[in-house]
């Protein structure tokens, strides 16, 4: 009798997951729209669009690529919390709009907590690099240089807030020297002016700053990572050379809107991970300066936590303000 009680007591809560199983099982019906914050041809749009023509063989269903630009991606991550949690919006959304924005601007038109992370698609590898006028090849050397002439030494970033310019921030904090950020409206003019010797050094991605350290104009003395990169070795990282802990990378994850079902996030996140592990897809990525990503939703989780409480410590203590 007590067994039959019990299942009496769970009778109302099957029949109304019912429902919810059974769409996530027939999921999806119908095109699948994903919202990239950015304008076409970057790489947040390229890796949507990676994705969606391999997805689509697995899931029946066309993946329609929806480019929304404008205040930093703000306004492409907001459409993106505030659709319909039926797996039938998703979005391309970058570290820096979860784990930064939210303490850089005073207001936002999303919360992250209206955001449910699906699956990790692509992590950039960001190098530090100097002029190659510079008398410093380590990161040591730079700071022992910055240390014998403070406030002399710059470093360029693509912009307030971006990843670049928080990492130079990081460094100055963890190195306990003098920097001077120099914005820039994007990574080319930036990368051009530290080539010209205008700005002493940068961080930028492996793949926009390789061409010239292969070229001799500049120097790579250090990777962003806590790990070495596999396309170059032999470059320490910035953390081997006396900033131990010291990380500033970017990623892009798929996401979609908080309270989408749990079966079509799991489906979602299984199939990404089938095809983010083809050999092609690494290829694919490299060409990008990408590396395919991978875990589950709840380590997404976690490292928004972790980047949050590691970028709102150094816009506060910097004083960063958006442009």
């Amino acid at each position: 009798m007590s067994i039959n009680r019990r299942a009496a007591a769970l009778l109302p809560l099957l029949l109304c997951a019912a429902p919810w199983l059974a769409h996530a099982q027939a999921y999806p019906e119908k095109p699948i729209h994903v919202v990239v914050p950015f304008a076409p041809g970057g790489p947040a749009d390229a890796v949507a669009r990676i994705l969606g023509q391999e997805l689509v063989d697995t899931l029946g269903q066309p993946f329609i690529i929806d480019n929304k630009v404008g205040a930093a991606g703000n306004i492409g991550v907001a459409q993106i919390a505030k659709a319909a949690p039926d797996g039938y919006t998703l979005g391309i959304v970058p570290v820096g709009n979860v784990a930064v924005n939210p303490s850089l601007f005073p207001s936002l038109p999303y919360k992250v907590s209206e955001l449910q992370p699906v699956a990790m698609l692509a992590v950039v590898e960001n190098v530090l690099v100097v002029n190659a006028s510079v008398p410093a090849g380590s990161v040591k050397e730079l700071l022992a240089l910055a240390r014998q002439k403070p406030g002399t030494l710059s470093f360029a970033s693509p912009g307030a807030g971006s990843q670049a310019h928080l990492a130079g921030e990081l460094m100055a904090l963890d190195g306990d020297v003098q920097l001077i950020h120099v914005p820039y409206k994007g990574i080319g003019p930036a990368l051009n002016d530290v080539v010209g010797g205008q700005v002493t050094m940068m961080f930028g991605s492996l793949s926009a700053v390789l061409p010239f350290v292969k070229s001799g104009k500049l120097r790579a003395i250090g990777l962003a990572s806590l790990k070495r990169s596999a396309a170059m070795p032999e470059l320490p990282t910035v953390a081997e050379q006396g900033l131990p802990g010291f990380e500033a990378i970017s990623w892009y994850a798929l996401m979609a809107p908080a309270g989408t079902p749990k079966a079509i996030v799991e489906r979602l996140n299984a199939e990404t991970a089938r095809v983010l592990a083809k050999p092609e897809m690494k290829e694919k990525f490299a060409g990008l300066g990408l590396e395919p990503g991978a875990g589950k939703p709840q380590d997404i989780a976690a490292n928004i936590q972790s980047e949050s409480a590691r970028w709102s410590a150094v816009i506060r203590k910097r004083n960063i303000k958006p442009e």
